[in-house]
């Protein structure tokens, strides 16, 4: 049977030897951060903090810190889980499989939440200035929680049929929000709680939210699953935390899990906000401050023993790769079910998830003999860029599984390749402009949730073989410099500093490199230019990284040979990106030099972290 609360999935790792317990005071801020991220790289244990500086609760790193760890978590109802999948994708399997879905009762009877009068959440409230302060990055706004399960009803429906459980950014401290009675709540447009937000509004009334930090390990992972419309992240963490989901209800008649460690509860006014930020975000950046909705705080609750767990969230990998991987695991057979001639779809996590999608799809709509196009991939890349939060993608690139069946999309070299070999760039583009994307993505410059989107999609037999080696008497123009090979095809060149944008035209460097480049070998199809092509060449994560975070595609693509017919956009020579650093972008993470050499002595010999993380 799964775990009821926090406290019995400590002690749970702990019996495994899979948790350490640290007795030494470690610093929330920025100090805990550092060693998570650590934690992380070095696929180390979870990490409970027993004497954390400033509060009086332990705090839980690393909890989903690897893959195998995060399915440990769930061994008792992962098969279950499963089960629920196979019958959303074939319904009938049930009937031509009968013993296999023996439990099917007992499965959807733990989808059902269990209403309570009382749990161990409503034992004890507390100031919200008494919750620990987490800071991860220097020029984080405030601390901020890193695990928040955020819920909310819909005004229209109340109760949890129609519930919405999401990890939203919250700021808890910092800027001018009144640190006894406020917190700032960031979601982007498109989530759940911005329909229950939206509609609370037309009322006129405050929207009811809670806050809930820790519980059953399923709680949050719930709050990060892309799930079907009409199953509510309460009864999927009843399937897969094992057990029904206890809930009580708070002083503002919201539902909270009986068995969460922490919660705030509160309201939204119809239209307050407040400044909300900076913050270290999943794209390797800081998020720069911006109004976003105040929360009102009613009230903070905990359950006694409470343990407050957290993570740190910057350049990928980090700790929310495990997410990722468990839900492609659970979720992987239900997107063909729901985008028919979808074979594969991979949002690549090196790449900061949202700004790149790599698909397969089929190409059945010329049967007969005739010249192989793009058709229905087409069809199917606007049906992926409709899909909640795939809707975020800035480049799509999407290929045929008829070319090559055997093609792995978690296999990204061979993929780029496979790519680049069949691409046609004076036909292949297909750019979307003006239109929204993520939130947290600042490449564009055109302010919030704006910027553009780009499909490549390329089918057929190989056009080209692929460079492995640059051209002997390789020349550039004045300015540019250091070419180095990226991979088979694929050319980085450290540029000049980007030099800004005039409105509506492209940056000037940029525009002269596409103007008067030689560097026409037909095996190397794609050029980067970025800051520091040493750095872009020396790993593969390091040019999906740069290349796909920082380029907008309307501003920051363009080819050689470049023509516009009807307007269609394409070249005949190579297509060049532009991933240098941009003014109106915000600045990339870095650590502080002085916790980074104070964390250097907690690990040394003798240290309290010495033998648990270097």
């Amino acid at each position: 049977m799964g775990h009821r609360n926090l406290t019995e999935t400590v002690a749970d790792l702990e019996r495994h030897g899979m948790l350490r317990r640290i007795d030494a005071p470690i610093d929330p801020d920025l100090e805990m951060a550092e060693i998570q991220r650590r934690l992380y790289a070095q696929a180390g244990p979870a990490v409970l903090f027993t004497r954390p500086k400033g509060t009086a609760f332990p705090m839980l790193a690393n909890l989903f810190g690897t893959l195998d760890r995060t399915k440990f978590l769930f061994r008792d109802s992962l098969e279950g889980v499963r089960k629920l999948v196979e019958l959303k994708v074939a319904p009938d399997a049930a009937a031509k499989r009968p013993w296999r879905y023996l439990d099917l009762p007992l499965l959807a009877y733990r989808l059902l939440p269990r209403r309570q009068r009382t749990g161990p959440i409503l034992q004890h409230t507390l100031p919200l200035n008494q919750l620990p302060q987490l800071k991860c990055w220097p020029n984080d706004g405030g601390a901020f929680v890193t695990l928040p399960q955020v819920y909310s009803e819909h005004p229209d429906k109340p109760g949890w049929m129609k519930s919405n459980l999401g990890m939203y950014r919250v700021q808890i401290s910092g800027n001018d929000f009144d640190p006894l009675n406020e917190v700032g709540l960031h979601y982007q447009i498109h989530r759940g709680i911005g329909v229950h937000h939206s509609v609370a509004n037309k009322r006129g009334e405050r929207l009811r939210v809670n806050v809930c930090v820790g519980g059953p390990p399923a709680l949050t992972v719930s709050a990060v699953m892309p799930l079907p419309e009409g199953l509510p992240e309460l009864a999927f963490a009843g399937a897969l935390g094992g057990r029904r989901l206890g809930l009580v209800r708070a002083a503002n008649g919201l539902a909270m899990p009986a068995e969460c460690d922490f919660v705030i509860s509160g309201t939204i006014e119809p239209t307050a906000t407040k400044p909300e930020g900076p913050f270290g975000d999943h794209l390797g950046y800081y998020s720069l401050t911006h109004d976003f909705p105040v929360m009102k705080v009613d009230r903070v609750y905990h359950r006694p023993g409470a343990i407050w767990p957290f993570t740190v969230v910057g350049r990928p990998p980090q700790e929310d790769t495990s997410f990722g991987e468990l839900i492609h695991d659970l979720t992987g057979p239900i997107l063909p079910t729901v985008l028919p001639g979808v074979h594969a779809v991979h949002a690549v996590d090196a790449a900061g998830v949202h700004p790149l999608l790599l698909a397969i799809g089929s190409e059945r709509y010329t049967p007969y003999n005739a010249v192989k196009r793009p058709q229905e991939l087409l069809t199917i890349a606007n049906a992926i860029l409709g899909q909640g939060q795939l809707s975020l993608a800035k480049f799509l690139l999407i290929v045929a599984k008829e070319d090559n069946p055997a093609l792995d999309i978690h296999h990204i070299v061979e993929f780029f390749a496979h790519l680049l070999e069949r691409v046609d760039w004076a036909n292949d583009l297909h750019f979307q402009t003006r239109t929204t994307m993520d939130t947290l993505d600042y490449s564009a410059g055109e302010g919030l949730n704006a910027g553009s989107k780009l499909v490549i999609a390329a089918v057929g037999p190989p056009r080209r073989q692929l460079a492995k080696s640059l051209p002997a008497n390789l020349t550039l123009p004045d300015g540019f410099r250091d070419a180095k090979l990226v991979a088979p095809g694929i050319v980085a060149v450290s540029a000049p500093k980007h030099a800004g944008l005039l409105a509506g035209e492209y940056e000037p460097c940029f525009e002269r490199f596409a103007r008067t480049c030689t560097l026409r070998d037909p095996g190397l199809p794609l050029i980067v230019l970025t800051d520091d092509a040493d750095f872009t060449a020396r790993r593969f994560d390091n040019f999906l990284w740069e290349t796909f975070t920082r380029a907008n595609p309307a501003t920051d693509v363009l080819g050689l040979d470049a023509a516009t017919h009807r307007k269609h956009y394409g070249c005949r020579g190579p297509l060049v990106i532009d991933a240098r650093l941009k003014s109106h972008m915000a600045p990339p993470l870095v650590e502080d030099p002085a916790v980074t050499r104070r964390v250097d002595e907690l690990c040394a010999r003798g240290g309290p972290l010495h033998g648990v993380v270097t």
